[in-house]
């Protein structure tokens, strides 16, 4: 194969629409917007969330309680899957395993059980989750913020 042989494959490429150029073109005349009404005029532009006119569904939904911008989001993991790890556990050691996404506080939580004594560095820990990894002989590191 040579760079001569090569081609778009078959009716991924498509000529231009040119628009408003006569009659012949079959996009004349009103190049394809009907007759009147606002959609057809120039600078039209539709807002998003726009119904035109029918009152909007972001507004037609009831709205309860409170959100909260300022909510730290942790990631979290289970005791029992830390587990199945060797070395030092971290929130960086995690996330290259792709247990968890870096970048985001680390929490630890009670579910499942431990063999071995681990070490494990997160930003924070549940009680059992503490409990846990302290019984079995191991250390639990917290970090600041």
């Amino acid at each position: 194969m040579n760079l001569h042989d090569l081609s778009p494959a078959k009716g991924s490429t498509q000529k231009k629409k040119r628009v408003g150029r006569g009659p012949g073109s079959g996009l004349g005349k009103t190049a394809g917007k009907g007759e009147k009404g606002q959609k057809s005029r120039s600078g039209y532009s539709r807002r998003p969330g726009f119904e035109g006119g029918q009152m909007p569904l972001v507004r037609r939904v009831p709205k309860r309680g409170f959100t909260n911008i300022f909510r730290t989001e942790y990631a979290v993991i289970n005791v029992g899957d830390l587990a199945e790890l060797e070395g030092a556990i971290t929130p960086e050691s995690l996330a290259e395993h792709g247990m968890v996404r870096a970048g985001s506080p680390l929490k630890v939580l009670g579910t499942g059980e431990v063999g071995r004594a681990i070490t494990v560095t997160a930003h924070k820990f549940s009680k059992s989750a503490r409990a846990k990894i302290e019984a079995a002989g191991g250390h639990c590191e917290e970090l600041a913020g």
